[in-house]
């Protein structure tokens, strides 16, 4: 057993206490920590957080030793329990990492706990101390007593919300499902429902008060036996239970997927409000966020490619198969909102719209493939700077266009659907690992050799993809966006320190780098006069007469 004791040593300062034991140790005890997480493809050196490490076995300390930047080893003698304490600065408010302030608390494994050399396979326990009180816990991981006994989990009455658990103890199976379950703590709000038989939490951070809960519980669950029935038809999920963490900024938006839970960020004028009617789009952002992070618990938490078999946590992990992972993903969860009955088919024909103008406004996508950009995601995707438009394309956005051109080759066959691919998949996968070959295969099987040539073709093959002649052939005319001026000339702006018009990106062929302008530059004047919009110049410019 692998025991981390889990503190609040300073909730100003940022810290946390971590006190790892460690029963038997090896003579010479490596300890390490992960070096990134799954579901979010960077190096992010959490190891830069830790200081103070030190250790002991029973009052006679031990040397410990940094042999690499995220790495350690300590010199033992005997069997006698190693303790080994350190603390861990927790100031990153992203779904990624760990967060403490006076009022809330975040963490994942990865940025806490150390991995100790040949014990990861062993179960391991996380203990909570020294909370403010009224602080709440909220996690996915097994709760368990002090003996190591399954704690009661906590019943959620039928309508009201669910009552906070009392444990503070909590046990995985190994490293992995540590790895796998992050911690919301804090005085938050949280509610219950329960989909196809299974109970769900909801927990947020940070919300106004007239936050409408209920709402969006009742949203959230739609979401969910859409996608388990998707999945399972009648049958269950592969989880007992299932939690939502969504932390409420000012200004934010993300998420993480984990086994059966996820890490939610969001702005809080996005959440539904009392009284409020309609679906405002920032609304229908985040329930398309709920719905894509959902269904990676089965696509790439259960399915995943064949090379994250297992994880390795001190290195990248490539992979080519983002555009499945990430991209269909993204063309299922607005599609899930759709056959939910969340939002109708006009909005969810203007959502791909946006879709496709993202793709279409990004010279990248002549330079990459989405295989490509998959690959690169550890130094591109996650690394964005002005020249990101330039040289990559997002697996995510053109992932969802190829999975879209795919269902539409498959329908018009008329023998299958992507639905069908999916599925055959989740049956089939050898311990859940897919690869490129398993996936043309299958849609070769199901659809026939052509529609999976076209499918490689559209995986490998740099240069913009147009799935308007497959929509309208399926009766689907999405409206496109009438261009700017700025997206006219090739730029991408931001808002500056002088006039308002800074330029963020130059997009390669456009106008605007004919023309020598750069990132960082800012727009004073449009043939003369001042601007403090862009497009305000377009009610007094002749075509060839613009002079920046």
């Amino acid at each position: 057993m692998i025991h981390y004791r889990i503190e609040v040593a300073d909730a100003a300062a940022h810290q946390f206490k971590v006190t790892l034991t460690i029963a038997g140790p090896a003579p010479l005890q490596a300890l390490q920590l992960p070096t990134w997480i799954p579901g979010s493809y960077m190096v992010r050196e959490f190891a830069r957080h830790l200081s103070r490490v030190e250790a002991r076995q029973g009052a006679q300390p031990r040397e410990v030793v940094q042999v690499a930047k995220d790495a350690w080893q300590v010199a033992t003698e005997g069997r006698a329990a190693l303790v080994v304490t350190y603390l861990a600065y927790a100031f990153d408010p992203s779904v990624r990492t760990a967060w403490l302030t006076e009022d809330r608390g975040f963490f994942n494994a990865t940025s806490l706990c150390l991995m100790v050399d040949g014990r990861t396979a062993e179960p391991h326990r996380v203990e909570l101390a020294r909370l403010p009180s009224g602080w709440d816990v909220a996690t996915a991981m097994t709760p368990v007593d002090a003996g190591g006994r399954p704690a009661r989990a906590a019943k959620a009455a039928r309508g009201a919300k669910a009552q906070a658990p009392r444990a503070r103890c909590f046990e995985a199976a190994d490293y992995d499902e540590l790895a796998d379950h992050p911690f919301e703590l804090g005085p938050f709000w949280r509610g219950s429902f329960t989909a196809c038989g299974v109970p769900h939490e909801f927990v947020v951070a940070g919300a106004w008060p007239s936050f409408d809960g209920e709402r969006l519980l009742a949203d959230t669950r739609r979401i969910c036996e859409a996608e388990i029935r998707f999945w399972h038809g009648e049958g269950r999920p592969p989880f007992k239970r299932y939690v939502f963490m969504l932390f409420a900024s000012e200004d934010g938006y993300g998420g993480l997927e984990h086994r059966a839970s996820t890490a939610l960020i969001a702005s809080r004028r996005d959440l539904p409000r009392m009284g409020q009617e309609g679906l405002p789009d920032g609304y229908v952002t985040l329930l398309g966020l709920i719905s894509h992070e959902y269904f990676h618990t089965w696509n790439v938490k259960r399915l995943k490619p064949a090379e994250f078999l297992p994880y390795d946590f001190t290195r990248e992990n490539y992979t080519r198969l983002l555009w499945f992972f990430e991209g269909f993903t993204s063309y299922y969860d607005d599609l899930l909102l759709l056959r939910a009955g969340l939002i109708d088919a006009p909005r969810y024909v203007r959502l791909l719209g946006r879709a496709m103008n993202g793709v279409r406004q990004s010279p990248g996508e002549q330079v990459q493939s989405v295989a490509e950009a998959s690959f690169d995601a550890w130094v591109k995707y996650y690394r964005q700077d002005e020249n990101t438009p330039n040289s990559t394309v997002s697996y995510y956005t053109k992932g969802s266009l190829v999975a879209l051109r795919l269902d539409l080759a498959l329908r018009a066959t008329g023998k299958a659907t992507l639905d069908d691919v999916m599925r055959t998949l989740w049956r089939e996968a050898p311990g859940g690992a897919v690869t490129e070959e398993s996936i043309l295969a299958t849609v070769a099987r199901l659809g026939g050799k052509a529609v999976a040539a076209e499918l490689r073709q559209l995986v490998h093959e740099r240069g913009p993809i147009d799935v308007l002649p497959a929509l309208a052939r399926a009766g689907v005319e999405p409206e496109l966006e009438a261009a700017t001026l700025a997206t006219e000339l090739g730029l991408r702006l931001s808002e500056g320190p002088l006039t308002g018009v800074q330029v963020k990106s130059v997009l390669a062929g456009g106008a605007a780098a004919a023309a020598g302008l750069s990132a960082g530059d800012e727009i004073l004047a449009v043939d003369g006069w001042r601007v403090r919009r862009l497009d305000e110049a377009q009610a007094w410019l002749r075509a060839g007469a613009a002079r920046p």
